[in-house]
């Protein structure tokens, strides 16, 4: 494992200033994106309290983990996971001269992100509309839960509803089970990931055209793309069960199998891997029969397959099954839970498995964050730095950037602006 700040680049987007006003989890995940590709990305926080996440549970400081802040710097660990490489400043965007300040840092600035409900910026005045007769060039990306048009798109949501409203719920889980969501926040994640390509996109048309544009992306949409990637509405039809469980309706074999002492997921996509596995299993008699060598029919008769190959796997520990299928090239893995992960080699090689830092303490604990999926062969960066304390980087933005006198900073912090 490494420490997030072990790797040093310039990263591909160096040249880019990104404003960000995101909260919580799809926002601040498009902005965490976007400085592990270099990007300067300047959180805008409110003075005094900042990201929900940033004191929210479970925290890490100086003494650990814990549900219950032990210490005034204690930080929320999904705070110091999402906003690694990025600077903040605080400012009170409610007051007149809160929102000409940031109409300052627009000006010099190429993209703007927030995740409000529609119908906040614009309350603010920093929509759009209003931004680009600051900042013609401005990109400016909105993640919500619906989109920024449609009769739904004022309602609240958070990751729950999207997974529950775009369908996801219905078809996760076992056939005879309630629906269930991901483990995992998957419509923030997703919908976080989503922006960047059309932050990007929109950035590069802007360096033709010279003009910027609103990015308006959705969680639903986001989450739906992946959904309707599946005939849902040919189930009903072809008498499947909507919850296929760890199954897949187009293979088969295609499920998760218990060997000696766990549990093996096996996949055969085509009729090739199906033989491979037939060999594996020594029951190239089966590859005789017509009937066994149709995917629809063993799609059709599931149950079946998967007794079959049960079988096999029950007569094996899961190493010496994994050991068996990746010999013989057939998709295959063990389930790792997180323990396992951290022993795995493989992603600690591809620096996937990185120490949380703490912007003001020196940590006991050790902490796990992921590392930039994204490896760029020339202009890597990743994410370099730790989460940043609120407000640490006033001095710098409104100093430097921004040319503030040190007597202007020091007023518009006894004033509450910043």
């Amino acid at each position: 494992m490494t420490t997030s700040g072990s790797k040093a680049g310039y990263g591909a987007l160096k040249d880019v200033r990104v404003i960000d006003v995101t909260r919580f989890y799809s926002g601040p995940f498009s902005t965490l994106m976007l400085a592990g590709f270099g990007a300067e990305v300047i959180r805008i926080d409110e003075p005094g309290r900042g990201d929900p996440t940033m004191t929210g549970p479970p925290f890490l400081g100086k003494d650990g983990v814990s549900l219950k802040r032990q210490n005034d710097s204690d930080l929320g660990i999904a705070y110091l996971k999402r906003c690694r490489g990025k600077k903040s400043i605080t400012l009170n965007m409610r007051t007149p001269e809160g929102i000409e300040i940031y109409r300052e840092l627009l000006r010099q600035s190429e993209i703007l992100v927030e995740n409000l409900r529609p119908g906040a910026a614009e309350r603010l005045g920093i929509d759009y509309e209003s931004n680009r007769s600051v900042n013609p060039k401005i990109v400016h990306c909105a993640l919500t839960g619906y989109g920024s048009t449609g009769e739904d798109r004022k309602l609240k949501a958070y990751d729950l509803m999207i997974q529950a409203g775009a369908g996801l719920m219905s078809i996760t889980g076992a056939p005879d089970n309630p629906p269930s969501k991901a483990g995992t926040a998957l419509a923030d994640g997703i919908t976080g990931a989503f922006a960047v390509s059309g932050i990007l996109a929109a950035l590069l048309e802007q360096r033709s055209s010279g003009q910027g544009q609103f990015v308006d992306v959705s969680m639903a949409d986001c989450l739906l793309a992946l959904v309707l990637d599946e005939p849902l509405d040919c189930y009903e039809r072809l008498d499947l069960a909507p919850r296929q469980g760890n199954r897949i309706m187009r293979f088969s074999p295609f499920n998760t199998y218990p060997t000696r002492d766990g549990t093996v997921a096996i996949g055969a996509a085509t009729n090739e891997d199906w033989l491979a596995l037939l060999r594996v299993m020594n029951r190239m008699d089966l590859a005789q029969n017509e009937k066994f060598m149709s995917t629809g029919w063993r799609v059709t008769n599931n149950a079946q397959i998967d007794a079959i190959v049960t079988e096999w796997t029950l007569g094996l520990s899961t190493a010496e099954a994994i050991d068996a299928l990746n010999k013989n090239e057939i998709a295959a893995s063990p389930i790792r839970n997180f323990a396992d992960i951290v022993a795995w080699k493989h992603p600690r090689s591809r620096d996937m498995l990185q120490l949380l830092q703490h912007p003001t303490e020196e940590l006991t604990d050790e902490i796990i964050g992921a590392g930039f999926p994204i490896k760029m062969g020339r202009t890597h960066k990743g994410y370099t730095e730790p989460a940043p304390a609120l407000g640490q980087n006033n001095a710098e933005i409104y100093g430097e950037l921004l040319g503030f006198s040190e007597q202007r900073i020091a007023s518009l912090k006894d004033r509450e602006i910043i």
